[in-house]
């Protein structure tokens, strides 16, 4: 990763209080029609509560170090969003951090961490959308063992996105690494573009492979490819098990 980036793991409480920053980067790197970013805001929202929810920000520090929060006389950080106590950039759609507005009005750009990159997942179970769709395609095409193989104890990997300025500079390799550290499920899945992509590329350089190609979600014509890989990743370090807390700055 580049010099002042580095990776935080978020709990449920703080993921949700940065949601708005997520949708940014979001909305940056996938370029959706703006109708459907209300839906995706809900979505993300509602995959926080899911067990074993895991999230990992990628966070760009203002002069390769550490900012100190920006607080109200209340003690409230600025901003629309916060990160464990300190206020962070939003992602406009072309992919600048917005600034924060000091106390005398000024906008202080690159003065306060930016969110450049975020990761999650959780354990995939019954009553999942995702889970149930995707488990019984795979059953139809692959065979039920190979399905519950797969599909049986993992960890569902939902979102993984990079803003465009910082891509392909090893933070989504970063991020992965981290999001499926030290996890119990014996098997990662997850479902991308079916297409040469950047991400596709990665996805397949960690080991995984191609559980269903030309797959069509409900409600779309575009073809996904299901991909799977065992955990844990190739890559990994055998030591970086999974924190008892949250990381904190």
């Amino acid at each position: 990763m580049r010099a002042g980036l580095t990776l935080r793991e978020l709990d449920r409480k703080q993921f949700l209080a940065n949601l708005e920053a997520c949708a940014s980067v979001y909305a940056a790197a996938m370029n959706p029609p703006a109708e459907q970013l209300p839906g995706r805001y809900v979505i993300m929202e509602r995959h926080s509560g899911y067990g074993a929810f895991r999230a990992i920000a990628a966070i760009m520090l203002p002069d390769g170090g550490e900012a100190a929060a920006s607080t109200t006389p209340g003690g409230q950080a600025m901003g629309s969003t916060v990160l464990v106590g300190q206020a962070i950039g939003s992602a406009a759609p072309g992919g600048q951090a917005t600034g924060s507005a000091a106390p005398g009005g000024e906008t202080a750009q690159g003065t306060r961490p930016q969110l450049v990159g975020f990761a999650y997942g959780f354990h995939g179970s019954g009553g999942q959308w995702w889970h149930d769709v995707v488990r019984r395609a795979a059953a139809s095409a692959l065979g039920a063992g190979t399905a519950d193989d797969w599909f049986g104890d993992s960890l569902e990997i939902a979102e993984v996105h990079v803003l465009p300025a910082h891509q392909g500079q090893g933070t989504g390799l970063a991020m992965m690494l981290r999001l499926t550290a030290g996890r119990p499920e014996r098997a990662a899945v997850l479902s991308t573009m079916d297409a040469n992509t950047r991400a596709r590329r990665l996805y397949h350089g960690l080991g995984f492979t191609d559980l269903l190609t030309g797959f069509e979600f409900p409600g779309t014509d575009l073809p996904y490819a299901i991909m799977g890989a065992p955990l844990p990743l190739p890559g990994a370090s055998p030591g970086e098990a999974r924190p008892d807390k949250p990381s904190r700055w």
